[in-house]
């Protein structure tokens, strides 16, 4: 058995925030265990093909969360700042796409800009990853490591966890911090003594971000839409993509990505090649011939991530509606345990922002250090 003091679960955004947290305030006594064998979560960023000699650190594209907003997402934006990490304006100038009903032609419109403006990080979003990794003790952070029990006994916290080739390790710890979505946690982890009725029933009924959508990303050498006045923004009922943007990175590739607007059941009986096919198509009906040949594209499904979806998010919009309670208020789990996933954010739930202020709360909360 191994003592610390914090066992934080999960090495998305959240954990490696409350992680960067804790280290700050001097609290080296922690653990962070990942079930992925690579952090981030939900942030997921992918690298533009180049040849061997290409040193461009930037050109890499989100196949997960993409966006963020300063004006009023500040503690994130401060956390930015903090790192040192560049950002720019999503390139929103010209006319848009849209296809109104699966029957209609390709119809331009006048486009419009967001406001306030959303803002995409240099290196997309898997860049803050990289950064908040690169302050923390790297021995403190092991990845292919699933959390299978958390049990609470008078004195400690013990949290029981394995690799991939089942070999088992126990934590004893004063308290834990669970950076995954409240509805995995209730379903993957088994809590001795049960968690409070009400709490898991909570977690249970929270949905996921994310997990009942798809992205599809294709890479380019120039933003050839844009010499036409384009934008790149596109709406669809016809699909399969139901929303579009233009992804490119300023000083790199040239990018259009789009949201699936197929349900997750559908997509799923769906070989991906035949996805590609149909987007590429998509793309080709919206901005000329030019897109039918992307340099790569990717399509990264989260629906099929088993670390990121159940059963029940596959009907769901993706987006909690109702802040779930974070902690036990009474009992044996109270002020041990504490959820941090972004679903626990009263102001931002299911933003990369809600990562940051749920995480916040929590560190916030724990009992201060002994003299």
């Amino acid at each position: 058995m191994r003592h610390v003091r914090t066992v934080i679960v999960g090495a998305g955004l959240s954990g490696l925030y409350a992680a960067y947290l804790l280290e700050r305030q001097g609290r080296q006594d922690y653990i962070l265990l990942e079930a992925r064998d690579v952090l981030g979560g939900r942030i997921a960023s992918v690298r533009a093909p180049h040849d061997r000699a290409s040193t461009n650190t930037f050109d890499r594209f989100d196949l997960g969360p993409t966006w963020f907003w300063p004006d009023f997402q500040i503690e994130l934006h401060q956390l930015i700042v903090q790192l040192g990490l560049e950002y720019f304006e999503q390139f929103d100038t010209g006319d848009m796409m849209m296809e109104r009903a699966s029957s209609d032609s390709p119809a331009r419109m006048r486009g419009y800009a967001s406001s306030p403006a959303s803002i995409r990080l240099k290196g997309g979003m898997s860049a803050l990853i990289d950064a908040l990794s690169r302050t923390l003790d790297s021995k403190r952070t092991l990845t292919d490591q699933t959390v299978l029990s958390i049990r609470a006994t008078p004195a400690s916290v013990e949290v029981d966890s394995t690799d991939s080739a089942g070999n088992l390790t126990t934590w004893c710890a004063e308290q834990v911090l669970l950076a995954m979505p409240p509805r995995l946690v209730e379903r993957n982890i088994k809590f001795e003594p049960a968690l409070p009725t009400e709490l898991a029933r909570q977690w249970r009924d929270t949905a996921t971000w994310m997990a009942p959508h798809a992205k599809y990303l294709a890479i380019y050498d120039k933003p050839f839409w844009r010499e036409q006045g384009l934008s790149g923004a596109a709406r669809s009922a016809r699909g399969p993509l139901g929303e579009i943007h233009d992804a490119s990175m300023p000083d790199g590739s040239a990018a259009l990505f789009g949201f699936f607007g197929v349900p997750a059941y559908v997509r799923k009986a769906v070989p991906e090649d035949v996805l590609r096919e149909h987007c590429r198509a998509q793309l080709v009906r919206l901005f000329g011939s030019q897109a039918a040949e992307p340099r790569a594209d990717f399509i990264k499904d989260w629906a099929q991530d088993p670390l990121t979806a159940t059963e029940a998010d596959l009907g769901s919009a993706g987006h909690p509606t109702n802040t779930p309670q974070a902690a036990a208020s009474s009992g044996i789990w109270k002020g041990r345990l504490t959820g941090i996933a972004s679903e626990w954010s009263p102001q931002f739930p299911g933003y990369v922002a809600g990562a940051i202020e749920a995480t916040s709360l929590a560190i916030r909360a724990l009992s201060p250090l002994p003299d």
